[in-house]
């Protein structure tokens, strides 16, 4: 990564006892701010903490040097130093004096969204999400340069602060080609944003730090007129933004509604629930933990329903380190983190460390392996999860204990994706539609009397006990295979479910080729169950006895 900050000439406005220390630090390169307090010991912050720089305490005459050498300080008591990035913020007294300054050093990062240079061209809206100082405004920053530059498209930044482009009148080099607007007074930023569309024909506009609801709707008209968004906001998750109730609508906004009865039965939830209002203004967004620890969220949309109907979801996390880019499916109900099912087979360019992907379903107990001139991470030893649909069934009850027992068991909402359906038993008898599902689909049912702990607790024991196969998809254990052979593995699954080992008697299969009894052995060692084949060719076949 190359890096520019024009260190220079934000510690020539600092008094001498400050900027000589600094000018001899080992980590200047790495320096985030410095503060100057009346009154006080100057203070520089670095990523690993903050450091005095003197014994003398800061005059009203060191910080009167100081701001001779900057710009006129705006309405949000911001200035800066032309052509730089730099961002001088004052603190002020009752009586409207300067008694306390922040000098933030700004650098123009290039390649620093390598990691996530893939979701740029997909041409959907992307929104940052982070801390003050996690670098957000550095990120899009650069965004701005490659879409501008590299991707040629007419890009239009609001630069309220003169934050991303600088100081002055003329932007810095660091956002290419991409044009800047800037705004008289905060307050007017949301005017600026409709501005830029209706005058200046942009494809994409760039806006930093959307943080009132004037702001938020001013996104949402622009998202309507098909302009491509990338914008930032402060909260360090996604489920943070969709509980704030000025920034909401960026994500869709929430509302409540009444289900009917049926509906609430199967979601297994009260009537009255929270749901989303509309589509998101923003498709993607990104949750900027560290510098080099990214969460993406690629579908917006779906992960604010699963947050506002208290479903688990699994995040997207991109690691950069050494210019090699790992990503990883974590999770969120688990501690620890739990890979996704499906594996994600990760290129990396060597020109300029671009990332893609290709999703697959894994074959039956495969690692994920990925490696690119040794220059991806492998990763090994992903567990497996039994999917179950809850109907009828308190979610929230069976999450808790599930996640008390630790289990290997996961709450899915589509009963497409189910491997087991756990019902409460007078539900079941009134749904028939349910029932043909599960029959078409080959998806065991557990019904209990009532939605109390012990019976739920009995019930997911008994699933695990039951499906030795627990730990791995069912379709995944078909991947790859022949019509023959799903439909071969399909009579062996339904014979000992029904048959071995709930009624503890042997049963015989269908005859059929030598490849076809392989894989109904491989089934048959993960019940944990014992077969043989009887009979002569072409009419072998195999014979599966219970424990």
């Amino acid at each position: 990564m190359l890096i520019a900050d024009d260190l220079d000439q934000l510690l020539e406005i600092l008094p001498y006892f400050i900027r000589s220390p600094l000018q001899r630090h080992p980590d200047q390169k790495k320096l985030i701010e410095i503060v100057m307090d009346l009154g006080r010991r100057p203070e520089a912050r670095f990523p690993s903490g903050p450091e005095y720089l003197s014994s003398r305490t800061v005059s009203w005459y060191d910080l009167d040097y100081a701001i001779k050498r900057v710009g006129n300080f705006s309405g949000d008591n911001r200035s800066g130093i032309e052509r730089t990035l730099h961002r001088i913020s004052s603190i002020r007294n009752r009586q409207g004096n300067i008694i306390g300054l922040t000098c933030r050093v700004g650098r123009a990062v290039f390649g620093t969204i390598s990691i996530i240079r893939d979701l740029l061209e997909t041409g959907q809206s992307i929104l940052l999400l982070g801390k003050p100082g996690v670098g957000k405004t550095t990120a899009i920053r650069e965004i701005a340069r490659v879409l501008a530059d590299e991707m040629e498209k007419r890009v239009v930044i609001i630069d309220t602060s003169n934050e991303i482009a600088g100081d002055g009148d003329i932007p810095h080099p660091a956002i290419g080609r991409a044009r800047r607007m800037q705004v008289s007074c905060p307050e007017q930023q949301h005017q600026v944003m409709i501005e830029a569309v209706e005058n200046h024909m942009p494809e994409v506009i760039i806006i930093d730090e959307i943080g009132t609801e004037l702001e938020s709707l001013a996104a949402r008209t622009i998202a309507e007129r098909g302009v491509q968004l990338v914008g930032t906001a402060h909260g360090n998750y996604l489920e943070s933004l969709v509980k704030n109730p000025m920034l909401s609508d960026l994500v869709g906004g929430i509302q409540y509604v009444t289900l009917g009865d049926d509906e609430a039965k199967r979601r297994g939830t009260q009537k009255s629930v929270l749901e989303r209002k509309s589509h998101p203004a923003f498709q993607i967004a990104i949750e900027i933990h560290e510098r080099d620890n990214w969460v993406v969220h690629e579908k917006v949309a779906e992960t604010v329903d699963q947050i506002l109907q208290g479903y688990h979801f699994f995040i997207q996390r991109r690691i950069i380190a050494n210019n090699v880019i790992t990503v990883l499916c974590e999770d969120t109900s688990l501690q620890t983190g739990c890979f996704k099912r499906k594996n994600q087979n990760i290129f990396v360019n060597e020109k300029n460390k671009q990332t893609l992907y290709n999703y697959n379903e894994a074959p039956l107990n495969k690692t994920l392996e990925t490696s690119t001139n040794n220059n991806v991470k492998s990763i090994q030893n992903i567990p497996k999860y039994l999917l179950v649909y809850p109907y009828g069934v308190n979610f929230q009850e069976i999450d808790n204990i599930i996640t008390m027992l630790q289990l290997p068991l996961l709450l899915c909402q589509e009963i497409g994706r189910a491997d087991v359906i756990l019902a409460l038993r007078s539900n079941m008898r009134l749904n028939t539609k349910l029932r043909q599902i599960a029959r078409s689909k080959r998806i065991t049912i557990y019904t209990i009397h009532s939605s109390t702990e012990p019976q739920i607790t009995r019930a997911l024991k008994k699933m695990l006990e039951i499906n030795s196969v627990a730990f791995i998809r069912w379709s995944e254990f078909c991947f790859g295979k022949t019509a023959e052979q799903k439909a071969a593995l399909n009579e062996a699954k339904w014979a000992i479910e029904k048959i071995v080992i709930a009624k503890r008697q042997p049963v015989e299969l269908l005859s059929c080729l030598a490849d076809t009894r392989k894989v109904q052995h491989e089934l048959v060692k993960f019940y944990n169950l014992r077969a043989r084949s009887l009979g002569e060719e072409p009419y072998r076949r195999l014979r599966i006895y219970p424990d």
